[in-house]
């Protein structure tokens, strides 16, 4: 069905390609039972795929990066094709209307998407009402600051994130990577890391207790354009602080190897061209962390190889949205299905066992 919507989806201008399919997917969702008749037919099973991890169950080591959903409509459907985690957001305490439009562009000879969205969304209310009720899967909650919130005020950002969603989301994300807020990279920067993490642990451990939750992990999602000296800085701050797990990585403001004339466009790259990158950055956080801390993998994860080779990098679990653009929402499927024969090609019985092998 998708390789014949595709064409006529990929006519549109991106981002009202984008609005399109998220209300479809947002009605789907209502249409009683149709969930729970999308996980049956595309749910893991398989014991060597499920993990548990910060005392959450994955099915699946595969999760939908945050960007797609930015406002949490279409749970009921992105839960139930195959992921074994979704991550929603970039939400904001406010809602936002981000930067002006054109502002999501296709690369296709690339496999790659540029964006310059600006964290646009409908805020931590909107977000909250989305979340209620029971998830197929762990949901986390990638949370940042307003654009017009100052870095020295952005730790009341963050926390009133957790504070508003500590109830309805499964985890959180801390977002000081994304190239299109001005400023906002400088918050991975040591000493501003390790004092926002920190804040963001204490409002989460609050959180947990005042709705019994037993557990909301807090991860940090670091850039690919890091120098090698403030990535290893960024990594043992958020690991002093007490973060659970790291995200790595966000888009790049790389270009290298592009051929579509999409190339000059301002924002961040994300698909195939970031996949070696990203990968790389895995292995060099892993090996700085000595495998002591959660990685999630993200950036050109379109097949069970792509995901196979971060998981061997160091990532317990691995994250992909560009793919789904491109190949629709099949893929999922198809790669937990890669995954187990994988890990039967190389003797492996559980995918913990293949985590770090190439480190």
């Amino acid at each position: 069905m998708y390789a014949r919507l595709k064409p006529l989806l990929f006519r549109l201008d991106a981002e009202r390609a984008h609005h399109l399919t998220m209300t479809a997917s947002a009605w789907a969702g209502r249409v009683p039972g149709l969930g729970a008749a999308l996980g049956r037919l595309n749910q893991p099973t398989a014991a060597a795929l499920r993990q548990t991890l910060w005392g959450q169950v994955f099915a699946s080591p595969l999760g939908l990066a945050a960007g797609l959903d930015k406002n949490a409509e279409a749970v009921a459907v992105f839960s139930n094709i195959g992921f074994g985690f979704l991550e929603v957001g970039t939400v904001t305490p406010r809602p936002q209307a981000g930067n002006p439009a054109p502002r999501l562009f296709r690369l296709p000879e690339d496999g790659a998407l540029i964006n310059r969205m600006g964290f646009n969304n409908h805020g931590l209310e909107a977000l909250s009402a989305h979340l209620r009720g029971h998830h197929a899967v762990p949901i986390w909650a990638n949370i940042g600051k307003n654009k017009q919130t100052p870095n020295e005020q952005a730790q009341g950002d963050y926390r009133a994130g957790v504070r508003v969603l500590a109830g309805v989301a499964d985890g959180f994300v801390i977002n000081v990577s994304s190239p299109n807020t001005p400023g906002l990279r400088a918050l991975q920067h040591e000493g501003e890391l390790y004092s926002l993490v920190r804040a963001v642990l204490n409002e989460a451990e609050a959180g947990r207790i005042r709705t019994l939750r037993p557990a909301l992990p807090v991860l940090v999602k670091l850039a690919p354009d890091l120098s090698p000296d403030d990535f290893a800085a960024s990594v043992d701050a958020a690991a002093r602080a007490g973060a659970h797990g790291l995200i790595v990585s966000n888009t790049t403001l790389g270009r290298a190897g592009l051929t579509h004339p999409h190339q000059t466009e301002a924002g961040g790259l994300s698909g195939r061209p970031l996949g070696t990158r990203s990968t790389q950055l895995v292995r060099e956080a892993y090996r700085l962390t000595g495998g002591t801390l959660p990685i999630v993998g993200v950036g050109g994860v379109f097949s069970a190889q792509d995901a196979y080779a971060k998981i061997r990098a160091g990532a317990s679990l691995v994250e992909l949205y560009t793919a789904l653009i491109y190949a629709g929402p099949g893929l999922p499927r198809q790669i937990n299905a890669g995954l187990l024969k994988l890990l039967r090609r190389d003797g492996l019985t559980h995918i913990s066992q293949a985590t770090g092998m190439d480190a």
